[in-house]
């Protein structure tokens, strides 16, 4: 985001020209409420503050050219798009009714009408809207299939099965993963007797991870009064994906008997904000956030008890530096149970961090994790990562070492424990552990890029192995082709071995993709002076002293060679 800010400093000159001319380029009858220099400002603020998902913002500005959507459709868009996203879906409504009054409707406001038609139970209106919606030219065959799909959809109390899945394979074929969603959908909302068959289908496809559908699937089972069944269900899920938000709750509510979330395949509502959520899931992943944001919104309207929607929601503000929004949403889903409340005091803790507030992250995890009724293995790693990863090393040792007590060799986690463990060895000394660790955790995944550079490197730093680092460093650079981390450790290790000339050409590729590094601008410094080019050495060096992010003892390092040279 902070790219974005410079990149736009410097178009916005340019950016103001083109309104400018495209205000002056409105309707006769328009020119004296929009031709100002304030109604051009306010478009400029409402259109930056929708990218950057400042959406009360963006609105503020936008609702003050109520009307300039006689002259330029794209403001309705925008103004729709601030509107829903800022939580105003109401207010979205009627502005689209206006729209559709002037003729001025399009297919978003008819997505809006549709949708919140449905949220309120009139089923037979929305159906007109999405039929609308459907038979538009849209901007892409994603937004065609969409609006095919809820149509559909909202139009199931007309059908009979058959007849709605003669539509559902009849939609365009290339959206084959979404299409074996609905198919299964399809037979849960008729309760179908294959419905059972066709979710195992599903969540065991070996291409594609449907693990998310394995909670739906479980929901099914709660709803028919097999309780039971859907606890082996989300227990064998988590097996296979122990890290699965969502079962994870729904594993403990089972257990506890709650009941935070609701969804069910036989209201269509349900199954609509399941699609939206999809929509906006896959948006999100291309950062097209502030419509992601847009599917989202309308999903929530649709399902209002379905907070694990919140968690893209949040990941869309954090994405954009938007920390406030995301924090707050944050705190909300951490009143849905155990399971979410440690993730998102994870993210809250990862935000402070960000902050500068250190000191308030850790104190804030560290309560969390110990209120915890259930300290799984995973909850236990994930806060032996955070304290290593803020140099809190001594106790990161004390639960990596807790984890390793509990797990074989074969657990998945195992390399990953002996890995951070070594780290955390490393970092306070103790090398022999440290190495033993980190040797551990290759000879249970010999293909750690990462793991491997760091034994690697630390050899070379202490002058041991260097031949035996530098054939590992190789091996990871396979494994991580253009890594600057490991090109870097694969020219130090060359520098070592005194090939200066094959030195300087990783280095100085290390340099081109991290420049500002310092360690990175120190080794290039010194293999240029190997090399002879010592003028050039000097420039590099003098450079490091001028980084914030230099270490004293790497800036005390460096004046004694600007002096001396090596």
């Amino acid at each position: 985001m902070y790219i974005f800010k410079k990149l736009f400093k410097i178009t916005a000159g340019i950016s103001f020209v083109i309104i400018f001319i495209f205000f002056s380029t409105l309707q006769a009858k328009n020119l004296d409420k929009f031709n100002k220099a304030k109604s051009i400002s306010d478009y400029f603020s409402g259109i930056l503050h929708l990218s950057e998902n400042q959406y009360s913002e963006s609105n503020n500005f936008l609702k003050r050219l109520d009307g300039l959507e006689s002259s330029h459709q794209n403001y309705s868009k925008k103004y729709l798009f601030s509107l829903v996203n800022s939580g105003k879906l109401s207010q979205a409504f009627h502005y689209s009714n206006k729209l559709e009054r002037e003729s001025k409707d399009s297919y978003v406001s008819d997505l809006i009408s549709g949708v919140y038609l449905l949220g309120n139970s009139k089923f037979k209106k929305s159906k007109n809207y999405f039929l609308k919606a459907k038979n538009r030219e849209t901007n892409s065959v994603f937004e065609n299939y969409i609006a095919n799909l809820l149509f559909i959809w909202s139009d199931l109390d007309q059908k009979n099965f058959d007849n709605a899945k003669i539509d559902l394979n009849k939609l365009d074929a290339r959206f084959e993963n979404l299409q074996k969603i609905q198919i299964v959908f399809l037979n849960c909302f008729f309760d179908k007797a294959e419905t059972e068959n066709l979710f195992e289908n599903l969540t065991l496809n070996q291409g594609i991870d449907f693990s998310r559908y394995n909670y739906f699937f479980a929901k099914y089972l709660i709803n028919k009064g097999f309780d039971n069944k859907a606890a082996s269900i989300v227990s064998d899920s988590l097996k296979k994906n122990p890290r699965n938000l969502l079962l994870n709750q729904l594993e403990s509510d089972l257990q506890y008997s709650k009941k935070n979330f609701d969804f069910d395949c036989k209201k269509q509502t349900h199954v609509i904000s399941e699609l939206l959520y999809i929509t906006a899931n896959v948006l999100s992943s291309q950062l097209i956030l502030d419509l992601s944001n847009f599917y989202l919104n309308l999903a929530k309207h649709l399902n209002k008890d379905f907070q694990p929607f919140n968690t893209l929601m949040a990941d869309n503000f954090y994405k954009t530096d938007n920390l406030l929004e995301a924090k707050k949403i944050y705190k909300d889903l951490a009143l849905h149970g155990s399971d979410f409340k440690w993730y998102s005091n994870k993210q809250i803790s990862k935000i402070l961090i960000q902050e500068g507030k250190k000191e308030q992250s850790i104190k804030l995890l560290s309560k969390v994790y110990k209120e915890l009724n259930t300290k799984g293995l995973y909850e236990t790693f994930d806060f032996a990562e955070f304290l290593k990863n803020n140099e809190e090393f001594e106790k990161a040792v004390f639960f990596y070492t807790e984890i390793l007590n509990k797990i074989t060799k074969k657990h998945p986690l195992y390399p990953k424990v002996t890995d951070g463990r070594g780290v955390s060895y490393e970092r306070l000394g103790e090398w022999d552990k440290a190495e033993k660790d980190l040797l551990a955790s290759l000879d249970a995944d010999p293909d750690q890029a990462y793991v491997i550079n760091y034994l690697a490197y630390s050899w070379i730093e202490k002058g041991v192995k260097i031949d035996q680092s530098l054939n590992m460093l190789e091996k990871a650079n396979k494994l991580k082709s253009n890594d600057p981390f490991i090109i870097d450790s694969l020219g130090w290790a060359l520098f070592k071995l005194e090939r200066y000339k094959e030195s300087k050409d990783y280095l100085q590729l290390a340099v081109k993709l991290m420049p500002t590094d310092p360690i990175v601008n120190d080794h290039y410094g010194d293999v240029l002076w190997k090399n002879g080019k010592k003028i050039q050495a000097r420039y590099y060096w003098n450079y490091v002293l001028d980084l914030e992010r230099a270490e004293k003892d790497l800036k005390d390092k460096i004046e004694q060679k600007l002096i001396k040279g090596l």
